[in-house]
């Protein structure tokens, strides 16, 4: 089977146009007022002639790459692949690319990568970053390249160089201990990882027990994992007896928990309830399943996707945004 060699001049003398609207038609970052039909009429040449765009010569003539980065800091979390999903869902729709980047939680990775983008590699940036605030994308901002940060508070920038979307992780989980106070728990502990989000999740939880009078304590452990979760509660068992539920400050976590809890033989949740927060995949899967937060990261994904792709092509213009994400309980057998 050969190479099909239909040019974008074939498209245009066949729908009876000139290569210039043929090329706005097919642009869909084009702002020239063409009529939908021959909009229409052009599309449906190029399908019959099976024409596909030059994307090297289109990437020479706009200097742009076509590509996006989507920085996330751990590969191996489950968490993470639905929000990849989300963010390549967009960029197909857009004709563009997403090539995504693992930093481990590491400030020097986050930094290399930012720099990729400003050496040109990309032609924005989507990402959840651990290490970096507001001051280290200036120079992208300087340079026009758009980013959109994945968070979990609303940050106060000013100027705002970049745009944010952000579910609000202190009242996530406020909600999610209040639930277990509801239930009658007035000993319940929280596990958590170091660093990233660790402080607004622990936030949460400590406000839902003051507002109910219960002392409240943490343990945390160095990873947001599995492991993290098995250590972190074979050092609070350590230090004192068993709680009546864990809040564990994701779902890996919380895994890890119930694989503790299980091996000294109590039951979840007559002996101890555990909740998590991400609702990945594996949390419906465990026995018993994993009462959790689900916070449509694939959703939230391809909008910051569509909001780089719109500044991108002028569509969105302005200063950065803040812009909230909703969050549900998911309320399964572990609590």
């Amino acid at each position: 089977m050969g190479f099909n060699n239909t040019t974008q001049k074939d498209v245009a003398t066949k729908a009876g146009v000139s290569q210039a609207t043929v090329s706005n038609a097919l642009n869909p970052s084009s702002e020239l007022n063409i009529p939908s039909r021959t909009i229409e009429r052009i599309k449906k040449v190029a399908n019959e002639l099976n024409y596909k765009p030059n994307r090297f010569a289109k990437a020479l003539r706009t200097n742009r790459t076509q590509t996006l980065a989507c920085i996330i800091p751990d590969i191996t979390n489950p968490f993470y692949p639905a929000l990849v999903k989300g963010v390549q869902r967009t960029c197909e729709a857009a004709d563009y690319d997403a090539v995504t980047l693992n930093t481990d939680g590491s400030k020097d990775r986050e930094m290399h990568y930012i720099e990729l983008v400003k050496q040109g590699r990309y032609d924005g940036l989507i990402g959840v970053f651990f290490n970096l605030d507001s001051s280290h994308f200036e120079e992208l901002a300087e340079q026009n390249i758009p980013v959109v940060r994945l968070e979990s508070n609303a940050r106060a920038q000013a100027p705002q160089f970049f745009d944010s979307l952000y579910v609000d992780d202190e009242s996530a989980f406020k909600d999610i201990t209040q639930l277990l106070i509801d239930k009658g728990h007035t000993d319940i502990c929280m596990i958590s990882g170091k660093g990233g989000p660790q402080h607004l999740r622990v936030s949460g939880y400590k406000k839902a027990l003051a507002d109910a009078d219960i002392k409240p304590f943490v343990q945390l452990e160095e990873e947001f994992n599995e492991n993290g979760g098995k250590m972190a509660l074979q050092k609070l068992l350590s230090k004192r007896h068993a709680p009546s539920a864990i809040v564990a400050a994701n779902d890996l976590m919380a895994i890890g928990c119930m694989r503790v809890i299980k091996k000294l033989g109590l039951s979840i949740p007559d002996q101890i309830a555990v909740t998590g927060f991400d609702n990945i995949p594996a949390a419906e899967l465990v026995t018993p399943a994993l009462t959790t937060i689900d916070r449509f990261q694939e959703d939230s994904a391809a909008k910051a996707a569509k909001l780089i792709i719109g500044r991108l092509n002028k569509q969105v213009i302005g200063q950065g945004q803040t812009i909230k994400q909703p969050y549900r309980i998911i309320r399964r057998n572990s609590a």
